[in-house]
């Protein structure tokens, strides 16, 4: 039997990611205000938030630490630009780099052991993981009170952060998860998924246990401030005042899900912002981003006197990005 021609078309973009930023040739994070480093640390998975292929982790002990996690077709370079902003305000972070077509328990756990050996190396207070999209899913998984191949550390106290994460399930991917399909299309239907997007099709669906059953915050996490975003009607490319790209990749209704967000820790901000704009990219500065942040506590609050000097690095570290209102 012949898979029909529309099943073909949604398993095209069954990802549901966005494409590829282009990786930015700087290889490096300038110190801004970091405390200077004190110790070197070599934990499979994290790294600086570049995409040098020197790994190594040089972090200033006794200091807290933002850890970013990408999502699909991403990068911990992805991340470049957010870790200046962070380095701006004084604060360190490093990114975490995994196999992106990886079931995402697999992943979850992967960060759940870099999470392990960092407290175990690390020396340090408190330690805040923001995934974004993909990555929302595997940090809450990792931070979850579910068992997994590795055991989550509760000495450092963490804090999580959220932003455009599908924890409804990804709609495109729909069809893998449903079994009369399975059988109509003579096995057809989870060899394609699976050739699609790899190990993780079984995660993404709405009727996968992983989506069903997200389990409850470890007790080690203080708060879950989770950021939705609603994408209508935004755009991630121009040509001229044409639309040539759309930035919306996930629905609202993709990304709510009460049985993560009925626990008192969480706390939901919604914003009006595109899938890549929200993490910022060289057509525009996650300036929404970067308030939400700064609101919850998150990033520290820029200095009066270094806002003219914040605006500059803005438009240095995104390039010719567009530095659009920060209003949500």
């Amino acid at each position: 039997m012949r898979c029909p021609a529309a099943l073909l078309t949604l398993l095209l973009v069954l990802a549901g990611c966005a494409a590829p930023t282009p990786p930015r040739p700087a290889l490096s994070i300038e110190p801004g205000r970091l405390p200077t480093a004190d110790l070197a640390l070599d934990i499979p998975g994290l790294g600086p938030c570049t995409d040098n292929p020197e790994r190594s982790l040089h972090l200033r002990s006794g200091e807290p630490l933002n850890i970013m996690v990408h999502g699909c077709f991403g990068s911990s370079g992805e991340f470049r630009s957010l870790a200046q902003v962070l380095a701006f305000h004084g604060q360190q972070s490093a990114c975490f780099t995994y196999d992106d077509r990886a079931a995402l328990n697999d992943s979850a756990s992967a960060l759940r052991r870099a999470l392990r050996q960092l407290d175990e190396q690390g020396k340090t207070p408190r330690i805040t993981v923001i995934g974004h999209s993909q990555g929302a899913l595997i940090t809450r998984r990792a931070l979850s009170d579910l068992p997994l191949k590795e055991t989550l550390p509760v000495g450092v106290p963490k804090e999580l952060v959220t932003v455009s994460g599908p924890f409804a399930g990804i709609k495109a991917a729909a069809p893998c998860g449903i079994g009369w399909l399975r059988v109509a299309t003579l096995g057809f239907m989870p060899v394609s998924c699976h050739m699609v997007t790899g190990a993780k099709w079984a995660d993404i669906t709405y009727s996968s246990r992983f989506i069903r059953e997200p389990g409850g915050l470890a007790p080690q996490v203080s708060r879950h401030l989770k950021i939705d975003t609603d994408e209508r009607n935004t755009c991630r490319r121009f040509e001229g005042s044409r639309c040539v790209e759309s930035d919306e990749i996930f629905e609202l209704a993709e990304q709510r899900q009460v049985a993560v967000e009925q626990d008192p820790r969480v706390k939901r901000v919604e914003l009006q912002a595109g899938h890549v704009e929200i993490i910022g990219d060289r057509e525009v500065a996650p300036l929404k981003l970067i308030t939400a942040l700064q609101a919850e506590g998150v990033i520290h609050p820029t200095p009066a006197a270094q806002r003219p000097a914040f605006q500059q690095l803005l438009a240095r570290v995104y390039g010719d990005a567009r530095l659009v209102s920060a209003r949500p």
